[in-house]
């Protein structure tokens, strides 16, 4: 099970030993996918998925039925104990829970694709896997790819002032991402302008509104992830960049 009644504009339906919360008007292609044994499996057998590295491999693809362009991720653990739990979660896992958030975040006018559908099967020992699929942000590229010394300095101030407006947009209403890094910041460019969209919102947690603490936490993650990436990639950072989001440098450290 994927836990509770789904969403409202959103249907559950079993295809074989996967559970899957669809949006209705996508239940064709949920059931087309899941035909493979898994959403995720589905994607990877599907004509011509464009491989997407991250926390191992999604896929872009074309949903089978609608043709809608999505991107496909398989949950996988991260951190130090990722080489021993993988992709097993306790039940219901974590993608509901992601589909909630996602769901509430864009009701506060906070950017984050959406989601599509999330499937959850079962694994031995009583765990499970998961998958989420998310509509596809076109011609898009995460904040790390604007850091490097290919693109020019006006890009990278413009893509560090849409990163700016998303995270005083989660601030403001008091949401925490604990995973925030320059990954997790995708940015489009929209009507002209570039414009930041929030991934990974399973990491997010609503506190206070407006609170300094959520403020500090995510300022304190995002420059953080930003050394990390000067120092390990050749980055280009300053790090006035997160300062600008009103929190003096000193405080962050």
């Amino acid at each position: 099970m994927t836990g509770g009644a789904p969403p409202a504009g959103y249907v559950s339906i079993e295809v074989g030993r996967c559970a899957i919360v669809t949006l209705a008007s996508h239940a064709g292609d949920a059931r087309a996918l899941a035909e493979k044994g898994t959403l995720y499996a589905g994607a990877a057998a599907s004509p011509d998925p464009r491989p997407l590295q991250g926390r191992g491999i999604a896929y872009a693809i074309a949903l089978p039925v609608s043709g809608t362009r999505a991107v496909v991720r398989h949950n996988r653990h991260g951190g130090l104990l990722a080489g021993l739990t993988g992709d097993l979660f306790l039940r219901p896992t974590r993608a509901p829970y992601e589909l909630r958030m996602s769901l509430r975040l864009r009701g506060e006018d906070v950017r984050t694709p959406f989601v599509a559908m999330i499937g959850v099967t079962p694994a031995p020992l009583g765990f499970a896997r998961a998958d989420v699929i998310t509509h596809e942000i076109p011609d898009s590229a995460d904040l790390g790819s604007y850091m490097m010394s290919s693109c020019s300095a006006a890009l990278r101030a413009e893509a560090w002032q849409a990163a700016r407006v998303l995270v005083m947009s989660l601030n403001a209403v008091g949401a925490r991402h604990h995973d925030l890094n320059v990954k997790n910041v995708l940015l489009a460019r929209e009507q002209g302008a570039l414009v930041a969209y929030v991934l990974d919102v399973d990491r997010v947690v609503f506190e206070e509104r407006g609170s300094p603490f959520v403020a500090l936490g995510n300022a304190r993650r995002l420059l953080r992830s930003a050394r990390k990436w000067r120092d390990e990639h050749s980055a280009l950072f300053d790090e006035g960049d997160v300062a600008a989001l009103g929190i003096p440098v000193g405080e962050l450290k």
